[in-house]
C-alpha cells in the first residue's frame, strides 16, 4: 500500500477535490491505475481562520500490487509518499494452562465489554456481569431520574451497560501509544456494530451519546453470539480468595461463583466494592491523583467564532465544520495544574449522581452536536494534600465530601453560578451577577436535570477557588469572552477518573493470582478509547496464558 499524508484541501471542497489530489501527488498519467484508496488520517489546520482547509492522510492500492508500489514511491522522493505493510491486530495465540471455569468480568464498561469480547470470540466463554442494566433500560431510569429526582442508584449515568461513557459525548481520541492495532480495532468494532464510518480517521472522533445506545446492544449480541453471557443487575461484593489466589466472585443476594480468572473492572464510581475490597485486605489498594472542578458552560457561538473565526451555522455546514471543540491547559501561580477535561461542543450538562444525597454533574452531547451551548469540565489537579490524609481511599472519601456539599447547596438540584458572579464572591466585589443575565435571560442552559442558582464558592477551599479564577483568567486570553459575561458553573466536577488504583505487574495480575484490576477503575485508563484498549490488553494477558475453556 502507498500512504499519502499532508493532502490539503480547502473546506468546502468535497471528495472530487481530494481524489485529484491524490492523482497529483502521485504523478500518475493513467488514474486507473489506483485500484481503491481510503482516508486513514483527517484533520483541520484552522491557523489562518477563516481561511480553514481540510488536512488528510490518505492510503492507496494500485494496479500491479507491491511491486508496483514501492517502484512507485522510489521514483517519486517525496517523503510525504511512502510504501507500507498494514499490520492487522492479531489475538495472541493460547497458552496452555487448562481453566476449569470460565473467566468472569465485572464490569460492562469500555473495558469489560471488549475484553469480553475478545475472550469470547477466541473460545473462552467469558461471563460478563454488570450492576446495572440494558442501556435501553438505563435510559428510561436516567430520563425518569433528570424530569423526577428519583435516583435508582444502580441505573444511572454511572451505572449501566456502556459505563459512564455512555452518557457523554462519546469522545474516541487517545494519547495511548499503539504499536498493535487496538485502537483501529476498536473503531472498526464501534463502525461494524452501527458507528459512523468517519470515527475511524478523524482526529478528533466522537460518536454521541444517541449512537451508542444503538452500538451497545450490537456489541452485546456480538459477545453472546460468540459464546460469553452477559447477566445484568448482578453486583458483586466481594471475592473469595485462598491462599494467594482468587476462587470465586460474591453477589449480592448471596450468589457465588467459582472463578480461577477474574476481570475487575467496575469503573470509577464502585465505591462500595473498593470498600469491601480494602476491608476485606488482601488486594492492594493505592491512593491516585485525580481532578476536580466545575462544568463551564458558554455559547457555542462563542467557541465557534474562536476556533473558526466564523460563527453561522449554516456556513459552517457548507464548510463541512462541526462545532468547534477546544483544550486548554494552565498552570496556576501556586503551581497546581488547571485544565479543559471531556470538551462537549453543542452539548448539556448532567445530573451524573449516583447515590442518594450526594451530586456531580458531567457533560453530554448527542452525534450532531446541536444545541446552542458548548461545556467542558474545568478542573483542577488534587491529592493527598487536598484530601488530608494518606489512607488509599481518602480521595474517595474528599469526593464525597464535595458532592455532599454539592447536593446541599442545590438542595438536591445541580448547583449553578454565573462565572462573574462567582469571581464577585472570591474577589470580595459583592456584585451577585444572577443567571438571568446569561442570553438575555431567554436562552435554554441545555441541563439535564432540575437546577438552581447557588454560592458555589463554598465547595472548594479558598486557595482552590484563586487557582480556578487563574486558569479562568488565562482560558479568556486564549478563547475571548471564555471567562466573560456569557460564562456559568455547574457543580460539582468529581468524576473525572478513579480515585483508587489496584496494582498489577507486567502480566497484568495482581498480587493476587488470577485476579486482573482493568480500565479506568482500576487506575489504567481515562476515557473510552484507553478503557477499550485496556480491556484487550488483559484479555490478550489471559489469552496468552490460559487455554480455551473446554
Amino acid at each position: 500500500m502507498i500512504r499519502i499524508s499532508q493532502l490539503k484541501i480547502p473546506c468546502g471542497q468535497g471528495e472530487k477535490a481530494l481524489e485529484g489530489r491524490i492523482h497529483k501527488s502521485l504523478r500518475l498519467g493513467d488514474p486507473g491505475r489506483i485500484l481503491s484508496w481510503q482516508i486513514e488520517k483527517h484533520s483541520l489546520d484552522a491557523r489562518k481562520k477563516p481561511d480553514l482547509y481540510h488536512i488528510y492522510t490518505v492510503s492507496a492500492a494500485l494496479r500491479g500490487g507491491r511491486k508496483a508500489e514501492e517502484a512507485l514511491v522510489r521514483r517519486l522522493r517525496d517523503k510525504n509518499v511512502t510504501f507500507f505493510i498494514p499490520s492487522p491486530y492479531q489475538f495472541p495465540q493460547a497458552g496452555l494452562e487448562k481453566l476449569s471455569e470460565r473467566p468472569v468480568i465485572i464490569g460492562a464498561g469500555p473495558a469489560g465489554i471488549f475484553c469480553a469480547l475478545l475472550l469470547a470470540e477466541h473460545g473462552y466463554r467469558p461471563l460478563l456481569i454488570e450492576r446495572g442494566k440494558p442501556v435501553e433500560e438505563r435510559q428510561k431510569d436516567i430520563e425518569t431520574f433528570w424530569k423526577t429526582g428519583r435516583l435508582d442508584p444502580s441505573s444511572n449515568v454511572q451505572f449501566g451497560e456502556g459505563g459512564a461513557g455512555a452518557f457523554s459525548d462519546g469522545k474516541l481520541n487517545t494519547q495511548v501509544g499503539d504499536k498493535a492495532g487496538r485502537a483501529e480495532f476498536v473503531l472498526r468494532t464501534f463502525i461494524e456494530a452501527g458507528g459512523p464510518p468517519e470515527i475511524r480517521y478523524d482526529a478528533k472522533p466522537h460518536i454521541g451519546t444517541d449512537r451508542l445506545q444503538v452500538i451497545l446492544p450490537a456489541l452485546r449480541k456480538r459477545i453472546q453470539d460468540a459464546g460469553g453471557e452477559v447477566r445484568f443487575e448482578t453486583c458483586c461484593t466481594g471475592f473469595a480468595i485462598e491462599e494467594g489466589r482468587v476462587k470465586g466472585v460474591f453477589l449480592k443476594g448471596g450468589e457465588y461463583i467459582p472463578a480461577e480468572v477474574v476481570v475487575f473492572a467496575p469503573g470509577h464510581s464502585a465505591r462500595d466494592t473498593f470498600r469491601e475490597i480494602f476491608r476485606q485486605g488482601l488486594i492492594p489498594v493505592e491512593q491516585k491523583n485525580f481532578a476536580v472542578g466545575f462544568r463551564v458552560s458558554h455559547p457555542q457561538a462563542l467557541i465557534d467564532k474562536s476556533q473558526y473565526g466564523m460563527s453561522d451555522r449554516k456556513e459552517m455546514e457548507k464548510l463541512g465544520l462541526e462545532p468547534a471543540p477546544y483544550k486548554l491547559t494552565a498552570r496556576a501561580v501556586s503551581g497546581r495544574g488547571v485544565y479543559s477535561f471531556c470538551m462537549c461542543p453543542g452539548g448539556y450538562i448532567v445530573n451524573a449522581s449516583s447515590q442518594d444525597g450526594l451530586l456531580a454533574v458531567n457533560g453530554m452531547s448527542y452525534y450532531d452536536r446541536g444545541s446552542k451551548r458548548a461545556n467542558s469540565a474545568i478542573v483542577m489537579t488534587v491529592g493527598e494534600e487536598d484530601f488530608g490524609s494518606a489512607h488509599p481511599l481518602a480521595g474517595m472519601e474528599f469526593q464525597e465530601r464535595l458532592e455532599r456539599k454539592a447536593y446541599d447547596l442545590g438542595e438536591g438540584k445541580v448547583p449553578v453560578q454565573t462565572f462573574e458572579g462567582f469571581k464577585s464572591r472570591v474577589t470580595g466585589s459583592g456584585s451577585s451577577h444572577p443567571l438571568s443575565g446569561i442570553g438575555g435571560g431567554t436562552e435554554d442552559l441545555c441541563i439535564c436535570g432540575d437546577y438552581r442558582e447557588a454560592d458555589l464558592t463554598d465547595l472548594f477551599p479558598e486557595k482552590m477557588n484563586l487557582d480556578l479564577l487563574d486558569g479562568m483568567y488565562q482560558f479568556g486570553k486564549k478563547i475571548r469572552g471564555f471567562d466573560g459575561p456569557e460564562a456559568f458553573f455547574a457543580g460539582v466536577e468529581t468524576r473525572t477518573s478513579s480515585p483508587v488504583r489496584i496494582p498489577r505487574g507486567k502480566d497484568l495480575c495482581s498480587v493476587i493470582e488470577g485476579f486482573y484490576p482493568c480500565g479506568e477503575g482500576a487506575g489504567y485508563a481515562g476515557g473510552i478509547m484507553s478503557a477499550a484498549m485496556d480491556g484487550m490488553k488483559t484479555a490478550e494477558a489471559i489469552g496468552a496464558r490460559f487455554a480455551p475453556v473446554e
